[in-house]
């Protein structure tokens, strides 16, 4: 109805103005000015509008903050010796022109979700991780430190998405360029193509080594579902059949390294466990840096933003991740992990200051 009376009032009176154009549409339909400005917009832009009753996925600050920035944000400050308080931390994120800007209330949700609590002792309280989470990380190191003095192969699996419409965020465009006209008479573009949106969207497993991208491991398929946690599409039984698949792949004696997904480990008989699970150290994960590269050469080369172009610039995308790039990444993680383990030891003491 919106998009009608538009068009109809366009149509009778072309010079009349946006502004007096919407109200009266607004006036005639009974509908509020800002559905629709909202509508009119959307079919511009996408040529069709959505019924009312559904709802706009808008991105959480969690998507706003990259997984590297989340694990970064507390503990920067224990590797500093300073106590983190939310004061402080709300500083530092909004000081950060690369970080988006914070709330307390955001803050909190981000906090919880890295399972940090305020803990209270004595006259003096502090941010801190919970202490099984501490221990399971620090076991997590040792361990894999293990693996590695042992010579034993380790690979590295994980998940992640590509969308249709995957761009670079910025360009270099002509700004003497003011119009359609003056492009085509100086014979010249306006700048490259935008996507109208997210588009459809690809689900990506992989794995791993310091030897590069396993061959024949990648797993590749077209969601299905419109939400915005591509999680929800993996299970159990399509990793099982993949990693039955990847394993005969593998080196002997290997030691895979998965993150706490419940997909991941998939039990006939499940025993009840606690509802909050551990945090996912994305940067203890070289295949993270790994996906940057895949990701960003599909960016850089997406025209189409048609899925079956995309996911020839993904796969070409994982070609260009060497073995040699897969080592570097590899040997960062490393440095992580001390940087953790180190911070966990610092932690402690200061914890133990503050409680003394």
């Amino acid at each position: 109805m919106i998009i009608n009376l538009y068009k109809a009032k366009k149509q009778r009176q072309p010079d009349i103005k946006y502004k007096e154009l919407m109200a009266s549409v607004s006036h005639d339909s009974g509908i509020g000015m800002r559905t629709v400005k909202t509508t009119n917009c959307e079919y511009k832009n996408t040529g069709e509008c959505k019924l009312p009753h559904k709802t706009k996925i808008r991105p959480t600050v969690n998507d706003k903050i990259d997984d590297f920035d989340k694990n970064a944000i507390i503990r920067g400050f224990w590797f500093r010796n300073e106590v983190p308080t939310l004061k402080k931390i709300v500083q530092a994120v909004n000081d950060d022109s690369l970080l988006p800007n914070l709330t307390c209330t955001s803050l909190r949700r981000v906090l919880k979700e890295l399972n940090f609590e305020f803990t209270k002792r004595s006259r003096n309280s502090a941010l801190t991780e919970r202490a099984d989470l501490v221990v399971w990380r620090q076991k997590y190191i040792e361990d894999i430190r293990r693996y590695r003095d042992e010579g034993r192969p380790i690979y590295f699996l994980d998940e992640t998405w590509v969308n249709a419409g995957e761009t670079c965020s910025k360009v270099w465009i002509d700004k003497t360029i003011k119009s359609l006209r003056d492009a085509f008479l100086k014979g010249l573009s306006t700048g490259p193509k935008n996507p109208t949106g997210k588009g459809k969207r690809l689900i990506v497993a992989h794995i791993g080594s310091t030897d590069g991208f396993v061959d024949g491991g990648l797993l590749c398929f077209e969601s299905k579902k419109n939400t915005s946690d591509y999680h929800n599409e993996m299970n159990g039984d399509t990793i099982y059949d993949w990693f039955c698949g990847v394993l005969p792949r593998l080196k002997d004696n290997a030691v895979i390294v998965v993150d706490n997904a419940s997909y991941h480990s998939v039990k006939k008989d499940p025993v009840p466990t606690n509802s909050i699970a551990p945090p996912y150290h994305s940067e203890l994960n070289p295949i993270e840096l790994a996906w940057s590269v895949v990701k960003n050469h599909v960016k850089q080369n997406n025209t189409t933003f048609k899925l079956n172009d995309v996911k020839i610039l993904l796969n070409e995308g994982v070609q260009k991740v060497t073995s040699e790039m897969w080592a570097n990444f590899v040997s960062y993680t490393i440095k992580e992990e001390d940087k953790l383990y180190d911070i966990d030891i610092i932690s402690d003491r200061m914890m133990k200051m503050i409680i003394y």
